[in-house]
């Protein structure tokens, strides 16, 4: 199971992104292998904006589809996880973490994933989460 941010959808649907290559790879071999693609309502919410801007309303409309053909798991809120997002946010103030990135860890600690899939190391890599020392990061920084 891989609980996905952002970063990761919006560079693997837009070809000249920075990476691009190793976020398709990421996608392509999750779902050969079979492994539940996690996508909490904020982060669907945010790639499409990121998609439509950056992209296309194509593109965005493209992912939409993948969405619902079942491509990706999705994953409501739940008011205890808006309880710790709003704990995460509060805590981590100085970053600032904010809502979907507060949103992709309290999903990964209410279903106990280890792994999410983002390129924000810059936040990702400073939240402690509550049921693991620390997440693991896909794609790694030197895939692409």
């Amino acid at each position: 199971m891989i609980v996905f941010d952002t970063g990761p959808l919006v560079a693997a649907a837009i070809p000249n992104q920075r990476r691009h290559h190793a976020c398709v790879e990421l996608l392509t071999g999750s779902r050969l292998a079979g492994r539940r693609l996690i996508l909490p309502p904020t982060v669907t919410a945010e790639v499409g904006y990121f998609l439509n801007r950056y992209g296309s309303p194509a593109v965005e409309a493209a992912f939409l589809g993948s969405v619902a053909a079942g491509d990706f798991e999705t994953v409501d809120l739940t008011p205890a996880d808006y309880r710790r997002m709003s704990e995460l946010v509060s805590r981590y103030a100085d970053l600032p973490l904010g809502t979907t990135d507060a949103s992709v860890i309290a999903v990964a600690e209410r279903l106990g994933a280890t792994e999410v899939a983002t390129l924000d190391l810059r936040h990702f890599s400073v939240v402690r989460p509550r049921h693991i020392a620390s997440l693991a990061l896909v794609p790694s920084a030197d895939e692409d």
